[in-house]
């Protein structure tokens, strides 16, 4: 019996020796960690392309001895832009962020302008705009975001020369380029570029929806060459509507990844 217990031992001690080299001459490998939920908190830039669309109502207006007269109207145009931004998101819970952003958009939203009085119509187009605001996202995954913005907005017009609607060459009068401001809401869908298998990390890709809506703007219709005031004032009061994608960058995007 001593002779059986001295043989087991042995065999043990021979094993357990063979199992301590075994390991020591295999590399250490940690096991991994659970996966580090993404943080949406940080500074992004962003840049992009989208079309839109606006409509004005008009108010054209000819003073005249003794009356006044005022006819209604609406005319509208259509175009393509260009956008670039950047912004500051805080993730205050798991499910919720909210941010701050500014962008501005660079192209030509083309339509027409007219004086219903005088017969005359001109092309005008939206050249630029810009927009600070707020916005407020639910994450509907670690790495998608839901979300609604809001916020101030400019935007600069174009004048026109005017033209007959009979005859199509230059009437001899002119609107001037102007300036209006006003406010937007919109909202839009932000995902991380990894949701299509792609390897990368802190790229992102949002397709958003806005409207803004612009003060009123009395246009003079003026003489070519003189600039002098005609009789006639065109009000207008533009709405227009964008829908835009763009490739975001987030500097400190930090998930989700699985660390070891």
């Amino acid at each position: 019996m001593k002779k059986l217990l001295l043989a087991l031992t042995a065999v043990a001690a021979m094993t357990g020796a063979a199992s301590a080299a075994d390991l020591a001459a295999r590399p250490y490998v940690k096991a991994p960690m659970a996966p580090v939920a993404p943080s949406w908190t940080g500074f992004y830039i962003f840049g992009g392309a989208g079309g839109g669309i606006w409509d004005a109502d008009e108010h054209t207006t000819r003073v005249g001895t003794p009356t006044l007269s005022t006819i209604d109207s609406r005319v509208g145009g259509d175009g393509w832009f260009g956008t670039v931004g950047l912004g500051y998101d805080w993730q205050v819970n798991p499910s919720w962020v909210i941010g701050a952003f500014a962008d501005g958009q660079f192209g030509s939203l083309r339509g027409n302008v007219e004086d219903v009085f005088a017969g005359f119509t001109g092309r005008i187009k939206l050249q630029d705009s810009w927009a600070a605001g707020a916005r407020v996202g639910y994450l509907v995954a670690p790495n998608v975001l839901s979300y609604v913005n809001a916020g101030y907005s400019g935007s600069h017009w174009s004048g026109t020369t005017l033209v007959s609607n009979i005859t199509g060459i230059p009437a001899g009068f002119h609107t001037d380029s102007f300036n209006r401001n006003g406010w937007f809401v919109g909202g839009g869908v932000e995902n991380n570029l990894n949701i299509f298998g792609i390897s990368a990390p802190g790229w992102f890709m949002k397709t958003e929806y806005r409207a803004a809506y612009y003060d009123r703007k009395d246009l003079n219709v003026r003489f070519d060459g003189t600039n002098a005031l005609s009789t006639d004032t065109v009000s207008f009061k533009p709405w227009v509507q964008t829908i835009s994608t763009s490739l975001v960058y987030r500097f400190n995007w930090t998930g989700p990844v699985v660390k070891y």
